[in-house]
């Protein structure tokens, strides 16, 4: 998942939840300008932010850190041919 998309994914959210910019903004310490190119994947979301938000949109933190992991990992090493053994053998040391 690339960064836009799980801004996109926030975003989505914090509208569905129909939760103002500027509340997810002060729980996450940034102004809400900041805050929309997050959510455009203009701007880099931090995982320090990622439990704030997650309680800012009354989400799921784990489920949120997993996609911000996961799609983390896709968008900086896909196409890399040794990826699964790297994954699993990262697992292991965990």
């Amino acid at each position: 998942m690339k960064s836009i998309e799980f801004g996109a994914y926030l975003k989505a959210l914090r509208e569905e939840k129909k939760i103002p910019q500027r509340k997810v903004a002060h729980a996450i310490d940034v102004d809400t300008s900041t805050l929309s190119k997050m959510e455009l994947g203009e701007r880099q979301i931090m995982i320090g932010m990622i439990k704030p938000w997650a309680e800012a949109l009354s989400a799921n933190f784990k489920k949120l850190q997993m996609k911000y992991i996961s799609g983390k990992i896709i968008h900086d090493f896909n196409g890399q041919p040794f990826l699964k053994e790297a994954l699993q053998s990262v697992i292991k040391e965990l």
